[in-house]
């Protein structure tokens, strides 16, 4: 059993380097995964799919810079908690459009403490957060939402195996880099190699030349589907080429990569975002970074980040750090806290303008069961 567990060496090994190490597009991934690991090809692509059939590895794909692709946002909700579940079950189950769909609570009741519902959401150029969100709460109950676009992006990684190794206060040498959002307009072509590239690996697409199926899908031959993505990739909509953990729920043998999973809070100072956003992001244990913001509902907090770990004593000491870090850099913060995450999914948002045409369709029109309210 332990070969298919991410604590096996070998797989620890094989798993530093393919959750986030493979930035952009890599024409052949497992092969560079291979390379940077020091494991055997032959055994990198055996390993990694006992990991995937055995649910270890919940999938392995190519991700895209989504922010660049379509308009988004971290989005708050209000719900009864009598219909917290059936709508977080309505945004995972029927919602392709919401990613990450979080429950999340406070140690003490704090302003915010109300917004139970926590989700990423992603909707086409030119269509509505707003209108999309309304549509949500006709079906979920929900009372309210806030949507927190990105103003910019400090740290996009995973790598939770990586991260159990990292001490409180451990950085890059220099501060984090900005990524800027702004949308970027694809051609047809662009967006057949783009939705072909994104599908998930099947277990018997994970080897040499994986690509070769998603040129075909894509109607392009090989080198002309390569050259586009690599193309993509320097215009900043390509992300890095992962295999994702599991980390909410126990593996076949029970163990558990991550038990936590803390969204922090900071407020600070308007025009020092960008430098206060480089200073928290350059902290290895985040798995995100953001310039989001919050607003009076909130407490005008404005720097973002997410952590994971299995004790919650060590996020605490994290958070110390990076606190203490920020005071040594001279940026005051007037307000702090910690989100904790519950329940959780995540799935990839789509995309696709014509997919999304489709679910306005089926869904908007039926009737309300609650009065949005814009925050």
């Amino acid at each position: 059993m332990s070969h298919i567990e991410h604590s096996d060496p070998v797989n620890a090994q094989i798993l530093a380097v393919s959750e986030d190490k493979i930035k952009g597009f890599v024409r052949e991934p497992f092969v560079e995964i291979s390379k940077l690991s020091g494991v055997a090809f032959e055994t990198v692509v055996e390993r990694i799919r006992a990991m995937l059939a055995a649910g270890t590895i919940r999938r392995v794909r190519q991700t895209l810079v989504a922010s660049n692709l379509a308009e988004g946002a971290l989005v708050a909700w209000t719900v009864p908690e009598d219909k917290l579940n059936s709508a977080f079950d309505f945004m995972f189950q029927k919602d392709p459009f919401s990613g990450h769909v979080v429950v999340r609570s406070t140690d003490q009741q704090t302003q915010g403490s109300e917004y139970r519902l926590w989700t990423t959401l992603k909707v086409p150029v030119g269509e509505s957060m707003e209108r999309h969100c309304e549509v949500l709460m006709r079906h979920t109950g929900c009372q309210s939402f806030k949507l927190m676009p990105a103003n910019g992006i400090f740290a996009l990684g995973v790598g939770h195996v990586r991260r159990k190794t990292i001490e409180p206060g451990d950085r890059s040498e220099a501060p984090a880099q900005m990524i800027r959002v702004g949308v970027v307009n694809l051609t047809e072509q662009e967006w057949d190699v783009l939705l072909a590239l994104k599908r998930e690996f099947e277990l018997e697409e994970i080897g040499l030349n994986p690509w070769a199926r998603r040129a075909e899908e894509a109607g392009v031959d090989l080198e002309t589907f390569c050259r586009v993505a690599e193309a993509l990739n320097e215009r900043q909509v390509i992300g890095r080429f992962s295999t994702f953990l599991e980390h909410v729920k126990p593996s076949a043998g029970g163990q558990r990569v991550t038990r936590f999973n803390a969204l922090f809070h900071w407020a600070v100072p308007k025009g020092r975002e960008e430098e206060a956003g480089s200073q928290v992001g350059r902290h290895e244990v985040l798995t995100h970074c953001y310039w989001r913001e919050g607003g009076p509902a909130f407490r005008d907090v404005n720097i973002m980040a997410v952590a994971h770990g299995t004790e919650k004593e060590r996020i605490f000491a994290h958070k110390a750090a990076i606190d203490a870090h920020l005071e040594q850099c001279g940026i005051p913060v007037s307000y702090t806290n910690v989100f904790w995450g519950g329940r959780s999914e995540i799935k990839p948002s789509e995309i696709s303008p014509k997919i999304h045409r489709e679910w306005l369709a089926q869904w908007e029109n039926s009737a309300p069961l609650a009065e949005a309210v814009v925050l």
